[in-house]
């Protein structure tokens, strides 16, 4: 057992300091993502509704996905930090090095299999006719790179596991960049632009809907190489090596699978969940389509703080408990609930006062900025909640006790959030207001189980060692 120390648990600095260094890369990281994210979907907007509606039309079934191999890293970075809580530094690198064995073996049959869904996933999505060839096309170009986004993702729970956000902030960060340059010269034709008063001639590949799935995927191949070079070039106690043990580990595998296949059928659930949301809400037509796809882009701006206390919890707690402090993890969850909650306060007010501008933002389609407005509005209400739902999330995970996230929110999305979506839209007629209210009433269901749970204490005992 190595004695070096790695644990960012420290009771000799305040724990709210702790909780911010560990939060913050993470809050940046979501902000400069979701801005290119919003100018990714200003670029794709700015094509019209038919190219919005195409790509969004799937994001549904990719989330789904995603979700599934994020699942898979929350079963590692819970090891990892009850190893480095433990200053079992060993164990943690055995962990690492399963975890990038899983990336192969995850990530190669998954990349196969959304090649040959590729035009086959909008169908079931309900696209209409006229987005269907684009959103074949963008399937396909997303799927190619599925492997090295399955190692990005990996290593970025890794990294979480033993306290390091800073990393993935930074690369995350340049491949947001790259992608942005990349949507800039593969979506536009070769065109004349002016800047200062001076006309030149800006060369494009003008590719369209197709530009901006390249752009991605390749953008998010460069990131995933740089954090594997990471892993290994970067000197440290935390640094791998070739030489190392890379054959499965059944023991240790099994472990993380226990922890990670409740994360996985939760992320499954709310995936599939959508699914039915999306395509429910295909029913009212295109302009529906976009302007749920935007509002929902929009709202994840108030998103991003809640993942990254979360996140913060989630490494805190793991690391508590890994050296026996239970009552220093309750400790770091309440001070980061209270936190959360006042920043998510002062968001919830510039998303209600600023959701026309920023919809605007997204598209010059005026009958979708009006919709979408609506509903992030409603959204606006229910951000605390939702933000306090996130944290103790994160803390349970943390501690392993993925069982009961998964139930909690399968319960609170299919019983609310779908059940109310369908019977509003199908039933009712209501349009896509009905679906963002449903959505509104899901998160401060979710809210008030995920605190009932957290207050019975049997969390901290979900891993034995």
């Amino acid at each position: 057992m190595s004695t070096q120390k790695v644990s960012v648990v420290d009771e000799s600095r305040r724990p709210s300091f702790t909780i911010v260094m560990l939060a913050w890369p993470v809050f940046i990281e979501q902000i400069l993502v979701s801005l290119v994210s919003y100018v990714d979907t200003a670029m794709v907007g700015s094509m019209g509704a038919n190219a919005t509606a195409a790509v969004s039309i799937s994001n549904s079934p990719n989330m789904l996905v995603n979700g599934t191999i994020m699942a898979i890293g929350v079963g590692f970075t819970a090891m990892i930090s009850r190893s480095i809580g433990a200053e079992d530094l060993q164990r943690a690198k055995d962990l690492m090095r399963q975890a990038l064995l899983v990336v192969v073996a995850l990530g190669l049959p998954l990349m196969c299999l959304l090649l040959l869904l590729a035009e086959k996933i909008p169908l079931w999505m309900g696209a209409q006719a006229e987005i269907l060839p684009d959103a074949a096309v963008y399937n396909r170009i997303i799927a190619a790179s599925l492997i090295f986004r399955t190692m990005s993702m990996i290593i970025t729970s890794i990294m979480r596991g033993y306290g390091d956000t800073k990393t993935p902030m930074f690369v995350n960060i340049g491949v947001n960049i790259v992608n942005v340059i990349g949507n800039f010269l593969l979506i536009y034709p070769t065109r004349t632009m002016s800047l200062f008063g001076m006309e030149f001639t800006m060369i494009g590949a003008g590719w369209g809907v197709a530009g901006a799935a390249a752009a991605t995927s390749g953008s998010a191949t460069i990131g995933a190489l740089i954090m594997l070079a990471v892993l290994f070039l970067k000197k440290g106690p935390m640094q791998l090596s070739i030489k190392g043990q890379y054959m499965p580990d059944w023991a240790i595998l099994k472990t993380v699978f226990r922890i990670s296949l409740p994360a996985a059928f939760e992320r499954i659930a709310m995936s599939s969940a959508g699914i039915i949301t999306t395509s429910t809400v295909a029913t009212l037509g295109t302009v529906a389509v976009a302007a749920n796809s935007l509002y929902l882009t929009a709202e994840s701006m108030c998103f991003m703080p809640g993942f990254a206390f979360s996140t913060a919890a989630t490494t805190l707690v793991g690391q508590s408990l890994g050296a026996k402090r239970p009552d220093l993890a309750e400790k770091y969850v309440k001070i980061t609930a209270k936190i959360a909650s006042v920043v998510m306060l002062f968001m919830s007010i510039l998303l209600y006062v600023f959701a026309g501008p920023i919809l605007r933002m997204f598209t010059p389609d005026l009958a979708v900025i009006a919709l979408g407005t609506i509903c992030l509005q409603y959204d606006a209400f229910i951000q605390v909640p939702q933000m306090l739902a996130q944290v103790l999330a994160g803390a349970l995970r943390g501690a392993g006790d993925t069982k009961w996230t998964f139930i909690i929110i399968t319960v609170s999305m299919w019983g609310v959030r779908i059940l109310g979506t369908v019977i509003g839209i199908r039933v009712l007629n209501f349009g896509l207001e009905a679906a963002c209210l449903a959505m509104c009433a899901d998160q401060c269901v979710r809210c008030i189980l995920f605190f009932l749970r957290y207050r019975t204490g049997k969390w901290k005992e979900a891993i034995r060692d």
